[in-house]
C-alpha cells in the first residue's frame, strides 16, 4: 500500500511533463506528405547541381535516384489525388526537359527557369492539400531553401509563389531560416538533435548570405556562392532529422 502514494506522484509527473511538451514533439518527423514535398525539392536542385556542374555521371545518377524517391513517395501515400499525380508528371517531364537541353546554358530556353520552378510548386502544393493539419514541414523547408540557393547560384532568382505569403511556398530565407531556428529550438534536446543544430548553425549562415531581396546574382556578403556545400548540408541535415523520429 505503501507504493501507491509514490506512483501516483510519479505518475502526474510523468502527464505534466508530457503536457509540457509542444504537439511538435509528438508528431512524426516528416510525414509521407511532406516526404513528397522533400523528394520534389532534392530532384529538383539534383538538376539544378547536374546542369551547373558540367553534367557529371555522379550527379546524373543522383537525379535518377531522386527521381526514382519522388516516385515512390507519391505511390506511397495514404491518400493522393489526380491534381497530385498530374502536377508529379509534369514536374517530372521538366526535370527531363533540363536533362535534354544539354549542358550549355544558351541551349536552354529561356523561359525553363520559371517552367520548372511552377512545375515544383505544383508538387509542393497539392502535397501540402493532403498533409494532415499541424504537421511539421522543417525538412520540406529546408529543401526549398536549398532549390532557391542553387537556382540563384546556376539559373538565376527563382520564382516563388508570391501569392502564397502565408506559407513556405512563398517565402524565402528572411522567413523560412527564423521558422526553422524556431522549430528546432523547441524540440525537446538530446545528442542527436545538438550534432543537428551544429550542422544548421553553418547552413544558416549560408543561407542568410543568399540576398534574395536582391535582383542582383550575388550574395550579400559579396562571397562566391556555395551550391555545391549548400546542398550536401541540407541533405545530410534533412536526413538526420528524418532519423530523429
Amino acid at each position: 500500500m505503501s507504493c501507491k502514494p509514490l506512483l501516483r506522484k510519479l505518475f502526474l509527473w510523468s502527464f505534466g511533463l508530457l503536457a509540457g511538451l509542444s504537439p511538435a514533439a509528438f508528431a512524426e518527423a516528416v510525414s509521407p506528405q511532406e516526404r513528397v514535398q522533400l523528394q520534389a525539392s532534392r530532384v529538383t536542385s539534383s538538376l539544378m547541381l547536374l546542369r551547373g556542374e558540367g553534367f557529371q555521371k555522379k550527379h546524373e545518377e543522383v537525379l535518377e535516384a531522386d527521381l526514382q524517391a519522388l516516385a515512390a513517395a507519391v505511390q506511397g501515400l495514404p491518400q493522393s489525388s489526380d491534381s497530385l499525380r498530374g502536377a508529379h508528371q509534369e514536374l517530372v517531364i521538366q526535370i527531363r526537359r533540363g536533362v535534354a537541353f544539354g549542358p550549355n546554358e544558351e541551349d536552354m530556353p529561356w523561359r525553363y527557369p520559371e517552367e520548372l520552378s511552377k512545375a515544383l510548386l505544383g508538387v509542393l502544393d497539392e502535397a501540402r492539400k493532403l498533409a494532415p493539419p499541424g504537421s511539421s514541414e522543417l525538412a520540406a523547408k529546408l529543401e526549398y531553401l536549398s532549390v532557391q540557393y542553387l537556382s540563384r547560384s546556376y539559373m538565376g532568382n527563382f520564382e516563388i509563389a508570391r501569392e502564397q505569403t502565408d506559407i513556405y511556398l512563398g517565402q524565402d530565407e528572411r522567413k523560412l531560416v527564423p521558422q526553422v531556428d524556431e522549430e528546432l529550438a523547441a524540440r525537446p534536446g538530446n545528442g542527436e538533435l545538438a550534432k543537428l543544430r551544429t550542422r544548421w548553425e553553418y547552413l544558416k549562415a549560408a543561407l542568410n548570405d543568399l540576398n534574395s531581396q536582391s535582383s542582383a546574382l550575388a550574395s550579400a556578403s559579396g562571397r562566391p556562392f556555395a551550391p555545391i556545400t549548400v546542398y550536401r548540408h541540407t541533405r545530410s541535415l534533412t536526413d538526420q532529422w528524418m532519423e530523429l523520429n
